[in-house]
């Protein structure tokens, strides 16, 4: 991720959340924080989608320690399923880092996960698997069809919200009861 020619519509560090009327089924009931938005696209991680895998297989997969931790590994997205993200609050410097607000990193690099696995890493985090990412416009295009609703993002949510309430949750956050969502509705 590269520093963004942030517009004053930038949904970076936003929660996506699929409306029912969204025609790919890959992201019904998803939630989405987004990592990036400019003028040239966005970038975001699913994070309510738990894959069949959790952390400690894939430590173990990567001859790393913490094969015991039995914790949610999330599809991201689609886009590029072997590659690796983690979110999480800043503190230690890690390999390969990003910076997606004052609140929240992202991480690629192989170190973060060794120190998850020997209980030295952030002690916040999500991983997920993939990623989710439009090309230039084809967000905007998506919520002009309410594809998506839109929120803030907050931390609480992202890291201390259960990953099965969160779907929920993003919709309370908004004032939205998951039983008045209509085709007309629009997008805050």
């Amino acid at each position: 991720m590269t520093a963004s020619k942030h517009s004053p519509n930038s949904l970076r560090h936003h929660f996506l959340v699929a409306s029912p009327y969204l025609a790919d089924p890959r992201f019904h009931g998803g939630v989405i924080y987004l990592c990036e938005h400019s003028d040239e696209g966005a970038f975001g991680l699913m994070i309510n989608q738990p894959l069949q895998i959790h952390l400690g297989e894939i430590l173990e997969q990567l001859d790393m320690s913490g094969g015991e931790l039995d914790l949610p590994v999330f599809s991201g997205g689609p886009v590029e399923p072997e590659r690796g993200f983690v979110l999480h609050p800043p503190g230690t410097s890690w390999q390969n880092t990003a910076k997606v607000t004052d609140e929240v990193l992202m991480t690629t690099s192989r170190d973060v996960l060794a120190a998850i696995g020997k209980n030295t890493g952030p002690e916040e985090f999500l991983v997920a698997l993939g990623y989710s990412g439009w090309s230039e416009g084809q967000l905007e295009d998506e919520l002009g069809s309410n594809a998506w609703l839109t929120c803030p993002a907050n931390t609480d949510l992202l890291f201390r919200t259960p990953w099965s309430d969160r779907y929920r949750a993003v919709l309370a956050l908004m004032g939205i009861d998951l039983n008045q969502l209509s085709e007309s509705i629009g997008h805050a």
